[in-house]
């Protein structure tokens, strides 16, 4: 991996192209990522660059934290991560990793918090069936049959149950930039990215291009 860069969710919106094609885009407020810490194989292993992402009061940072960054040199970050780079030896301490890093045409994997939608039936969670709708069927959005008696006796593990839903990482691979607008580090992306607006974004790379 060459290239990746920390986003804030702005919205959806649609663009037009230069044939007059309209496209749904995801505005991502991408960076600008400042480097804390340059990772090398020889003083921890691996090869890595860690960035911090959003500007944060003195006051929320914990003094290890504060200890980190104050001997970087920069100011204090909300969001903290790290990447392998293959070229994490090019990088130093306070370098800016800036939106302008991906172009148009580039596929990436985008990463998030999904959101979350609360206790929820298994009709919406998992996509199940309901019952007849008749007074006496007595079995319209039930989950259905929980397992068997005497044996197993008990409920298989990944039964779909009601339940929490939502509120958890996901990634959706081999989503295309459609533009970059470096002087306001936006990416706009083709297609939805998971996350409610506002919600941290982490743009990669893909893993695995379509041919």
């Amino acid at each position: 991996m060459k290239k990746a860069i920390l986003a804030t969710k702005v919205g959806m919106t649609q663009i037009f192209n230069e044939d007059g094609v309209l496209t749904p885009v995801t505005v991502l407020q991408a960076g600008p990522c400042v480097v804390t810490q340059v990772k090398t194989a020889e003083n921890d292993g691996y090869d890595a660059v860690q960035v911090g992402y959003v500007d944060k009061r003195e006051k929320l940072v914990t003094k290890p934290v504060k200890g980190h960054f104050d001997k970087a040199g920069v100011s204090y970050k909300r969001y903290v991560r790290e990447f392998r780079f293959e070229n994490a030896s090019e990088y130093s301490v306070k370098d800016e990793i800036k939106a302008d890093i991906f172009a148009a045409g580039d596929k990436i994997d985008a990463t998030a918090v999904s959101k979350g939608k609360g206790f929820q039936g298994a009709i919406k969670r998992h996509g199940q069936h309901r019952g007849p709708m008749a007074h006496g069927s007595k079995f319209h959005r039930h989950q259905g049959s929980n397992g068997s008696a005497t044996t197993p006796g008990r409920v298989f593990k990944g039964k779909g149950m009601p339940g929490h839903m939502g509120n958890v990482k996901v990634t959706i691979q081999n989503l295309e930039i459609v533009r970059v607008d470096a002087e306001n580090s936006l990416i706009l992306v083709k297609g939805a990215v998971p996350g409610p607006k506002k919600s941290l974004v982490t743009i990669k790379e893909t893993v695995k291009a379509r041919k």
